[in-house]
């Protein structure tokens, strides 16, 4: 069991698998993308193995995997087909952007990999072209809709940019309304590789709120797990939710349960702090095992109590480009 400096039990394991990503986002990079890690830098798959039966020993139960977009990696299937056999593991998810996941649908269903985080912000053609700056409108579009056909349940995560895609909030909430998903929208952070900088955000999850209430009068909301990231709501007559995540705002930390390790090996206990180890050279040596779990627990037990507390020990923390420390 993992049980950090203040008490919090330690369940859940964002893995990242890559740091790269065939889309250019521009709240997350610059156009031209970043200085992305060279391949002998990236954890080998074997390696990415390891390093989950390592945490699921110590008590991570779930796992989310994580990029870059994941599916830029064409031996993922083989570190998911692992973690299907540790028996420890009550959760295996993937959030994707949705351009390459199609041909590993019935893999994935086969599996039993059916929590699907989709990454979507607007449903507008010509709004997903300009954030996103790629043509990949369509395959995105058929592959959400075939993962909901199927079966899958899936959340899509819709990030409100100011001037850019807040006139897409309430039609993809109109959409989705026939279907079991859940829609979250998310505060802008300023992971963006140094692109962009900003102290504060308009559409904060109170604002996001007022917006979608002012258009559905008639909503309520949900119950949620205490270590939930998102506020849930749910529309009268709407099959679909929608959540709220304080990304920016981080009303949440108090019940964190998460760590996340990069594709490249750094252990971070907190998205806006530092890496407190990287792990890759201690897995390439001996006593790996052993090694990575002291590591693990040192990093564990001097977490920040809060995400603004993180950010004081982390002055250059927005430079990093959220593709780098694992979405």
């Amino acid at each position: 069991m993992l049980i950090d400096n203040h008490n919090r039990t330690i369940n859940y394991l964002r893995l990242a698998v890559t740091d790269r990503c065939n889309l250019r986002c521009n709240y997350c990079m610059p156009s031209e993308g970043i200085d992305f890690a060279r391949n002998d830098k990236l954890l080998t798959i074997d390696e990415l193995c390891q390093v989950a039966e390592i945490l699921v020993d110590q008590g991570i139960d779930k796992i989310r995997i994580t990029g870059g977009e994941p599916f830029v990696r064409k031996d993922l299937m083989v570190l998911l087909r692992h973690l299907t056999t540790l028996k420890e593991l009550k959760d295996i998810s993937v959030t994707t952007n949705a351009t390459l996941i199609g041909r590993h649908i019935d893999q994935l269903k086969l599996l039993g990999i059916k929590n699907i985080n989709v990454s979507l912000d607007a449903i507008n053609r010509e709004t997903f072209e300009r954030i996103t700056r790629r043509n990949h409108y369509d395959t995105v579009h058929n592959n959400l809709i075939r993962l909901i056909s199927e079966g899958f349940n899936v959340r899509i995560n819709f990030i409100v940019l100011d001037g850019q895609n807040e006139q897409d909030i309430l039609p993809i909430l109109d959409l989705m309304k026939h279907y079991p998903v859940s829609v979250r929208f998310l505060e802008e952070m300023p992971f963006n590789g140094g692109s962009k900088t900003f102290q504060k955000i308009k559409w904060d999850y109170k604002a996001i709120l007022a917006h979608i209430v002012n258009a559905y009068p008639k909503y309520r909301k949900l119950e949620s797990p205490a270590t939930s990231t998102s506020i849930n709501y749910q529309i009268e007559g709407h099959t679909s939710t929608f959540g709220l995540i304080p990304s920016f705002s981080r009303t949440f930390c108090g019940s964190c349960n998460r760590l996340r390790i990069t594709a490249t090996g750094d252990v971070i206990t907190c998205l806006y702090g530092k890496p407190k180890v990287n792990l890759r050279d201690i897995i390439r040596g001996e006593n790996a095992e052993e090694n990575s779990k002291a590591k693990i627990l040192e990093a564990v037990g001097s977490r920040a109590k809060t995400g603004f507390d993180a950010q004081k020990e982390n002055k250059k923390v927005f430079d990093s480009s959220m593709t780098s420390i694992g979405g």
